[in-house]
């Protein structure tokens, strides 16, 4: 059966808030519940998954550092990064986690295309690269057998955060964003055509709430 996913546009939100709205969701979720993705943006702020090192965190200053339960390394998120939060019951969905991550992937890569940019995943480090810099990141929990958490792209941001980490671990590792691939487009535009190739590459059908508040 095609599933159905339910797209909701947050607008500007704190990581902790949404953090723990994500996990309230999924904790009282049953086999009826909605599968959901959440488009945002954060404030400026530092995240390390849950095998994060310290150590990663060369010079974070002024900006928060949170510990957070999703996978992978160190991040930044900030104003004019889409960020892509996906709640989906895998069994419901029939994919497993790295077919998911994968998924992700493809879904930025055909995103990507469309504005003329050829973008590439690498199995080594999970995430979206354009021509050996990374545009996208992806950090996935999966909890109750429901994921949460999801995918960061750049796309008009300051990246000066980014060489006060070794972003998602590694060191050097070179970041970039549409704007720098003169590529004009506002945030709320990039957040939907990315729902649309997702929800497409997952077989579901979908449609949009527009939530300017809390989720």
């Amino acid at each position: 059966m095609t599933g159905h996913l339910v797209i909701k546009e947050l607008g500007l939100q704190p990581y902790e808030a949404v953090w723990q709205r994500m996990l309230e969701y999924t904790d009282r979720r049953d086999a009826t519940s909605t599968d959901q993705l959440w488009l945002l943006q954060h404030p400026p702020v530092f995240t390390l998954g849950q095998a994060g090192k310290a150590e990663h965190l060369l010079d974070p200053g002024d900006i928060p550092v949170i510990y957070s339960d999703r996978g992978g390394q160190v991040t930044y998120h900030g104003p004019g990064q889409l960020i892509a939060y996906l709640l989906l019951d895998l069994r419901r969905a029939g994919i497993g986690i790295r077919a998911l991550v994968t998924r992700l992937e493809q879904t930025t890569i055909s995103l990507l295309a469309d504005y003329g940019i050829s973008a590439q995943a690498r199995p080594d480090a999970p995430g979206v690269y354009v021509a050996e810099r990374k545009i996208a990141s992806i950090g996935l929990r999966v909890r109750r057998g429901c994921t949460l958490h999801g995918l960061s792209l750049n796309t008009d941001m300051d990246l000066l955060p980014f060489t006060r980490i070794n972003p998602c671990g590694y060191p050097g590792l070179s970041v970039t964003q549409l704007a720098d691939l003169d590529i004009s487009v506002d945030l709320p535009t990039v957040g939907r055509e990315f729902s649309h190739h997702l929800a497409k590459g997952l077989g579901y059908t979908w449609d949009f709430v527009d939530v300017q508040a809390s989720p």
